[in-house]
């Protein structure tokens, strides 16, 4: 997605039943979503850098922990080849017939 994000902005869209119109292209409607999304974008927004998940509850999260680089691969410093191929696995199973690859 990172390589090119706008096709797959496009194709997400698409894929959930709701294509961009031409009109809504012209008007850079993908260009804001993506950076409305964007990672800097997120993890700047002051509820992820103060706020805290579950508030009120003995299993309070700060949702700052949510963020960490923002660069592809960086998982690999922390999952281990076991839980990387746990995790592909669930999500193979999870979207097995849905259209939409990974």
């Amino acid at each position: 997605m990172i390589e090119d994000t706008i096709l797959y902005v496009k194709k997400l869209a698409d894929f959930i039943g709701y294509p961009f119109s031409s009109e809504e292209i012209k008007k850079g409607s993908v260009d804001k979503i993506i950076s409305m999304c964007s990672f800097e974008n997120l993890s700047n927004l002051e509820v992820n850098k103060s706020g805290k998940h579950r508030e009120g509850t003995p299993g309070v999260i700060e949702n700052k922990i949510y963020f960490r680089k923002g660069k592809v691969g960086d998982w690999e410093n922390y999952l281990t080849p076991e839980m990387a191929s746990r995790l592909d696995s669930i999500t193979l199973q999870k979207l097995n017939g849905s259209g939409l690859t990974l």
